[in-house]
């Protein structure tokens, strides 16, 4: 028990002497790279089981690693690729020899213990072997100290670097940026009009069941509200999600939507990078604590230390959440729906085992032709694409994207994706399955995108729009909403009585005349 313990006491004083050098340096983390891992802090602080990094694979092949990191474009590159497996191989040596010392030090224990009990105490000093032996003892302390505190770095070193090596390739997927994506598929006709069709904010706007504006002084850019039809919208949209996917084998679950960064970081998802999509709550009061942009990283957590019975697989997980996204480029999109800091979304999350090694491929296509009936089904107009390379992230193996028509924008938008992260996350997060034998596996995982709301109300309500700017119900969600057509109202609900009136004037108040109910809007 003793090297166990002065490992974690070598460990301990490692991480003290970091956070001290954190805290002394006041310039800021590169841009787009992490400063710090919150789940290597998550382990070595006894909170999580340790990452288990398919290294040996990487080892075999190091110049496929290469290409693979050239490929991605992700944070590292190849001279970091050649240290981390630099500093694997010398952690392995370090941790080798660790293992000798304590062996040999177990065995000058015994020697000790032998001669104690065939010897007085007294005469002991006297005997050449015990002073051999007691030299010796202090010797292999002294190197194992020494080399105890270099496991530490060393462990350290390597993880900070290494989680933020990404996934392997699937063998079919386009190279390049997301201008090389593969057109798979293309789904349904794109609607025509005998109109100039009108944008899904004008629309929400004129309609009633959309709010945008007049808005940074009450909750910020890029917010909004749905209200009547718009609200109603949102629910029949995740109600009929989920009444599609519950037949199916789903188990719905709802899940936290703070969640520490180390979770984050064992999706794949970096909340360390600057500039950081991922909104962190200020850590002078909760330490450690993010928003998450989707319920992929809560359910994750939820499997996480955690063991599944080969006979219970696949696990097929539903879960509608409110996402949070800080939208880094905020050049793009200014206004409207398609890029938001909150929204709704239902996501599907399925955990399969790897027997074979195609049962996560097997679940990626049924996630697949699942996104395809539910968009059917609403009537959208959409492609699918296999997404190249440097569109891939850190944990997905391959991704596949829907983009719906979007007549307003004159554009496809993306309205979903789906990822086969294999056993990325598993081994970051020790998520892992039982065989028959009892013996542990870590598991595969996939996700994909059922319903993202905004998105899809942008679809509908451009390609459903009548001349007299109504906007036809789907179908499909019908029964949800209790209306077929959402009409313009006779007048807004509310005018603005503020003091930035259109032209200057007004002060706001009673004296406030009343305004044209769309330049109040506006």
């Amino acid at each position: 028990m003793a090297a166990p313990r002065a490992l974690a006491a070598a460990r301990r004083a490692v991480a003290v002497a970091a956070r001290g050098r954190r805290t002394a340096g006041t310039g800021a983390a590169p841009r787009g790279r992490a400063e710090r891992s919150r789940l290597y802090e998550h382990v070595r602080e006894g909170l999580s089981a340790r990452p288990q990094l398919d290294m040996a694979a990487l080892s075999a092949h190091p110049a496929e690693a290469a290409r693979e990191l050239e490929r991605r474009k992700g944070p590292l590159r190849e001279g970091e690729l050649r240290e981390i497996l630099q500093t694997w191989a010398r952690l392995e040596e370090v941790r080798a020899a660790i293992a000798g010392l304590e062996a040999e030090k177990e065995e000058v224990a015994l020697a000790v213990h032998a001669l104690v009990t065939t010897h007085a105490k007294d005469t002991l000093h006297a005997v050449p072997e015990y002073t051999a032996l007691r030299e010796r003892g202090r010797a292999v302390r002294l190197q194992l100290r020494e080399l105890l505190a270099e496991e530490a770095a060393l462990d350290e070193r390597f993880y900070l670097h290494a989680l933020q090596l990404p996934n392997s390739t699937h063998p079919a997927v386009p190279v390049g940026d997301e201008s090389q994506a593969r057109v798979l598929e293309v789904v349904g006709e794109k609607p025509a009009f005998d109109f100039q069709p009108k944008g899904h904010l004008e629309l929400g706007e004129e309609l009633d069941i959309i709010r945008q504006r007049r808005l940074s002084h009450i909750s910020g850019h890029r917010s909004y509200y749905l209200c009547g039809a718009g609200a109603l919208l949102q629910h029949a949209l995740v109600n009929f999600v989920l009444a599609k996917l519950v037949p199916k084998g789903f188990l719905p679950m709802t899940v936290p939507d703070l969640l520490r960064g180390a979770v984050f970081e064992g999706c794949g998802m970096q909340p360390n990078i600057t500039p950081s999509p991922v909104y962190c709550i200020d850590p002078a009061r909760f330490e450690d604590l993010c928003l998450a942009g989707t319920s992929e990283v809560g359910i994750a957590g939820y499997f996480m230390d955690h063991a599944v019975r080969l006979q219970d697989m696949p696990i097929r997980i539903v879960c509608s959440s409110t996402c949070y996204r800080a939208e880094t480029d905020t050049g793009r999109e200014p206004w409207g729906l398609y890029r938001v800091h909150q929204f709704t979304k239902v996501e599907m999350f399925g955990v399969t085992a790897a027997e074979s090694g195609a049962e996560s491929e097997m679940m990626l296509d049924e996630f697949l032709t699942l996104q395809k009936e539910i968009f059917s089904e609403l009537g959208l107009h959409y492609r699918v694409l296999d997404m190249p390379t440097q569109e891939l992230g850190l944990p997905a193996y391959r991704k596949f994207d829907i983009e719906a028509w979007m007549p307003g924008r004159g554009k496809y938008g993306e309205i979903s994706s789906t990822s086969n992260c294999t056993d990325y996350q598993s081994r970051r997060l020790n998520i892992m399955y039982s065989d028959g034998a009892g013996k542990l596996h870590h598991a595969h995982t996939v996700n994909g995108t059922a319903c993202a709301v905004p998105r899809l109300l942008i679809a509908l309500l451009e390609c459903n729009q009548q001349p007299d700017g109504s906007v036809r119900v789907p179908p499909a969600l019908r029964p949800f909403v209790g209306q077929d057509v959402i009409e313009r109202p006779p007048a807004p609900l509310l005018r603005y009585i503020g003091p930035n009136q259109p032209g200057g004037g007004g002060t706001g108040g009673a004296t406030c005349p009343l305004l044209n109910a769309r330049e109040a809007l506006k």
